[in-house]
């Protein structure tokens, strides 16, 4: 009778002694949460997140960054914030690749692994860099718009804000190639900057037009804000639907109609969703204490308005997800 009723007990015992299932709480911090660009990586993030769990690893996605994506000091406190909830990793796109070094080491060094996603940092403490090859993104771009100039002409680069890797290397690979490629093509203007918003960027943009604006025949925008306030400032001059060529930079739909509408001559397209869908799976193995690999270069297309229903092109688009 005695063994009957020892059994029991020691059943409840060995449960009691079982771990309790863990759930992984991963924090993911953009640069900002306004353009469309980031909400893709949001989506991503959470189609890892439900796959994850699908497969009974239970994970929880917080989504949290600066507003604008020149609030540095914000998001430094994002990351400083999870690092003292302890999360269990951290998927970063940071604004500054040299400000955001320091907290994302201080994550590291508190046993929070960190995956950078989309733009560069100036640390080895992150276990994966997941992003577009940007320099590439910005060959692509030159090599767009010096075609369409047939290498001839007046170039403006408005290029995004100071600190951000991923802009600054489209920046320097449109220059570089642009050089290269097409000598008799001049850089009026590669020294100014449009700023985080649209608003900031089709301020700088209607200065640029005003002082260029009969000699300028096409420009480079390396990202959402710079692309959309300067196809306002065209328009608003009467130099849109391809008086002046433009070449942006950037997901959207938005971008899309306007290729469609000739407001737009060219398009350099990455993969955000895939970046925020890796960059949870990668986070999420890293802190298993899986191997992962240091770099993942996301796709590059540049959509014209002659491939816009080509499979490459849709894909990159939300609904093509």
């Amino acid at each position: 009778m005695k063994r009957l009723l020892l059994f029991p007990l020691l059943i409840s015992a060995l449960l009691a002694a079982e771990p309790a299932p863990t759930t992984y709480t991963v924090a993911v911090v953009p640069m900002g949460t306004t353009h469309e660009y980031w909400k893709a990586i949001h989506a991503g993030a959470l189609k890892a997140q439900e796959e994850l769990r699908a497969s009974g690893t239970a994970v929880e996605i917080i989504w949290k960054g600066p507003l604008r994506e020149d609030d540095r000091d914000q998001q430094i406190q994002v990351i400083e914030n999870f690092t003292g909830r302890h999360v269990s990793g951290i998927v970063l796109a940071p604004l500054d690749a040299r400000a955001l070094a320091r907290p994302v080491e201080a994550a590291v060094a508190a046993g929070i692994p960190v995956v950078v996603v989309d733009s560069g940092l100036q640390s080895r403490a992150p276990a994966s860099f997941i992003a577009t090859d940007n320099r590439a993104g910005g060959r692509l771009a030159a090599q767009r718009l010096g075609t369409l100039l047939k290498g001839e002409g007046n170039v403006i680069l408005l290029r995004v804000q100071a600190g951000a890797a991923s802009s600054e290397e489209r920046e320097r690979g449109f220059l570089e190639e642009m050089q290269s490629k097409f000598p008799k093509i001049r850089i009026l203007s590669s020294n100014n900057y449009g700023g985080a918003t649209r608003d900031t960027a089709m301020g700088v943009s209607q200065n640029l037009l005003n002082r260029y604006g009969t000699a300028v025949d096409g420009i480079f925008t390396p990202n959402e804000s710079t692309t959309a306030g300067m196809m306002l400032a065209l328009n608003a001059a009467g130099l849109g639907h391809s008086k002046v060529k433009l070449v942006g930079f950037a997901n959207s739909q938005l971008f899309i109609d306007a290729l469609r509408k000739g407001e737009l001559q060219g398009l350099v397209m990455q993969d955000p969703f895939r970046m925020g869908y890796l960059g949870v799976k990668s986070v999420i193995a890293a802190a298993r204490g899986e191997k992962i690999p240091s770099k993942v270069i996301t796709d590059v297309v540049m959509a014209t308005p002659d491939n816009l229903n080509d499979r490459a092109v849709t894909a990159l688009l939300p609904q093509g997800k």
